[in-house]
């Protein structure tokens, strides 16, 4: 009994482990992308992301299967599962951006996708420290605080994305307004998918504390 229940507290430090890998992968994914869209000629940085995509749906998988394997979880398991799953939309969502530049061979960063990019990248820091303390919830408000920090992030890519539709619409182009049409959206679905994980967390923390 004694060793069936030690198998079963390390299992659950694994599992919130695996989301922390995750969410760390989220930050060197749009770490990688704030420096290709500085230096959209480094094609080595577009495999670099793509191979985070990778890895990020390998953990995800591996989140999945502990998760159904396991009696016992840390949290509530469907809370488990929104978390990895938006996590790893995010990650999705930002391969997706490097792929369209490359595949519409966007030579120069399109206006405003630079600050929406370095924003996003803010928002993934926000949901690696969000997810580090679900280990051990010690501080409810500051966590809190930090869910609405992207939130607030999120606002503001909000606000450059209307700001570059409306800038985008007034050309003439319409092959090019539509590459950049989806590239801006793109970008605000990652950050919409950040917002995500922090309504998620919020609602752990409101529920066990």
């Amino acid at each position: 009994m004694g060793q069936w229940l030690s198998w079963v507290k390390s299992n659950e430090k694994q599992l919130l482990s695996l989301l922390d890998d995750l969410a760390k992968k989220s930050v060197q994914t749009s770490e990688a992308l704030v420096e290709l869209i500085n230096d959209l000629k480094d094609v080595e940085k577009i495999n670099t992301i793509k191979k985070l995509e990778t890895d990020g749906d390998d953990l995800t998988r591996e989140i999945f299967a502990e998760l159904n394997k396991t009696f016992i979880t840390p949290l509530d398991r469907e809370d488990m599962q929104r978390i990895a799953s938006k996590i790893d939309d995010v990650i999705d969502f930002m391969d997706g951006i490097a792929a369209r530049m490359q595949s519409y061979n966007i030579q120069t960063p399109p206006p405003y996708s630079i600050q929406m990019i370095e924003d996003l990248n803010l928002a993934t820091k926000e949901v690696e420290y969000i997810i580090s303390k679900l280990q051990k919830i010690k501080s409810p408000k500051d966590i809190i605080q930090h869910c609405r920090n992207i939130s607030d992030i999120e606002h503001k890519v909000d606000d450059l994305y209307r700001d570059a539709m409306k800038d985008l619409f007034e050309t003439n182009d319409a092959v090019h307004i539509i590459k950049l049409k989806d590239i801006y959206e793109t970008i605000e679905t990652a950050s919409d998918r950040c917002v995500d994980v922090g309504d998620v967390v919020e609602d752990i923390v409101l529920k066990y504390t």
